[in-house]
């Protein structure tokens, strides 16, 4: 998770920072679950959820790891 946050604020140029923290925590979201499709071939539903489908905790833990590893590299 942590290089593909830090690659895309890489190829963006610092300019995914601008995302709303709510986006930030989708990028996660959707990171996380090519991840789970890669390493499980029928992983948990919960764990390939869509954001909607999501509990609150998690939407705010995805953007939380997004803007803690966007905080690292300042």
């Amino acid at each position: 998770m942590y290089e593909q946050v830090r690659h895309f604020l890489k190829l963006s140029a610092g300019h995914a920072s601008r995302l709303s923290r709510e986006q930030k925590g989708r990028f996660v979201a959707t990171c996380w679950t090519a991840q789970m499709f890669k390493h499980f071939n029928d992983p948990k539903p919960g764990y390939v959820a869509d954001w909607p489908d999501l509990p609150d905790w998690q939407k705010e833990t995805d953007s939380g790891i997004f803007e803690a590893i966007e905080n690292s590299l300042n």
